[in-house]
């Protein structure tokens, strides 16, 4: 599974959770950002060890640009995005209701074209 198809499966799952009021989903949904993004246990990561994709064919990479931080920026994404989903869904929903349902369209849109403008902004913020 690649960051792409993890971003559209949890848009969609976001979406899902908001359209039918499943809170207990969005409740998982969050924790597994937090765990995700506090662990670096990524599902894609896991998944691609489990089905035995190994970097052993490929290429090396070449050298990496010098960042700010020695922090990942699909870490901190996860992070971030679960973040505010707890402030806007957990805190006040009431009133930023919206804000869930733009973060779901957005997450799936980026799954969909494979462009994340949060995950832009946080690599040009100095994570690797």
């Amino acid at each position: 599974m690649s960051d792409r198809t993890y971003r559209l499966i949890l848009g969609s799952l976001l979406l899902v959770s908001l359209y039918f009021e499943i809170g207990y989903l969005m409740i998982f949904l969050i924790g597994m950002l937090f765990f995700e993004g506090a662990t670096n246990l990524r599902l894609p990561l896991l998944l691609r060890k489990r089905q035995g994709a190994s970097g052993a064919n490929s290429t090396p990479a070449p050298d990496q640009p010098k960042t700010r931080f020695g922090f990942e920026a699909e870490r901190a994404w996860r992070l971030i995005v679960g973040l505010m989903l707890a402030i806007t869904y957990l805190g006040f929903y009431d009133t930023l209701w919206f804000f869930p349902w733009f973060m779901g369209f957005a997450i799936f849109g980026a799954g969909v074209s494979g462009v994340c403008p949060v995950l832009i902004g946080v690599k040009w913020a100095g994570c690797r």
